[in-house]
């Protein structure tokens, strides 16, 4: 038996979450790459179980009424990319809590986001489920800040340009990268969180196409 005695369960029962052929694991894209640690369902439940301070295996389990093979097998993962980190808290048998990461506490503002998303469009009329609020007692609002213009923007205030992980693909690959930082977009240092900003289709991340301006 390995580890909290639920390790060797892991990847045997779910074909579902099969690796990504190789090709995406090449992409020169954050986005895809993210998707490569928490792309799935099941995952991005098991951190908001974390977030909210639920640490041990039967915990989650019970909590998000999962089968143990898949559990594990999200752990095991989580914990490998280093989003969670095992602690141990029982000698015998072996038994391990599992913890956020500050790189797994970094996830908070786009499960925030997530579920901001969920509130406003799924909801339906009973509304919300959970409110979330500052310490203040007031309801939180996420929207993008500039620090270098000291201000909130819209998602059509994004702008993207190739970045040095950009440049080393084209380089390795023997080709160039469009040099886009003369004429180009100023490019807004945004954030997850901070005050609301107005919903807009024209943002452009990760080097995709912006609507056009109406």
């Amino acid at each position: 038996m390995h580890g909290d005695g639920h390790d060797g369960l892991a990847g045997r029962l779910d074909p579902a979450h099969a690796p990504l052929p190789d090709e995406r694991h090449e992409q020169a894209c954050s986005i895809a790459r993210a998707l490569e640690v928490m792309g799935d369902r099941w995952t991005i439940l098991v951190l908001r179980d974390a977030f909210r301070g639920i640490r041990r295996f039967e915990d989650f389990r019970r909590d998000l009424d999962i089968a143990r093979p898949v559990l594990a097998d999200r752990l095991k993962r989580l914990v490998g990319h280093g989003v969670l980190e095992k602690r141990l808290y029982q000698e015998r048998p072996r038994r391990y809590e599992y913890r956020l990461t500050p790189m797994g506490r970094e996830l908070s503002p786009i499960l925030v986001a997530l579920m901001r998303w969920g509130d406003h469009h799924l909801a339906g009329d009973a509304g919300p489920p959970t409110v979330l609020t500052h310490e203040c007692g007031h309801e939180l609002s996420q929207g993008f800040y500039c620090p270098a213009c000291r201000q909130v923007f819209a998602p059509g205030e994004i702008r993207s340009r190739p970045g040095p992980g950009a440049r080393a693909v084209a380089t390795t690959e023997g080709g160039t990268v469009a040099d886009h930082d003369h004429g180009a977009h100023h490019t807004h240092a945004a954030s997850g969180t901070g005050s609301g900003a107005a919903p807009d289709d024209q943002s452009d991340l990760n080097g995709a196409p912006r609507a056009r301006p109406a």
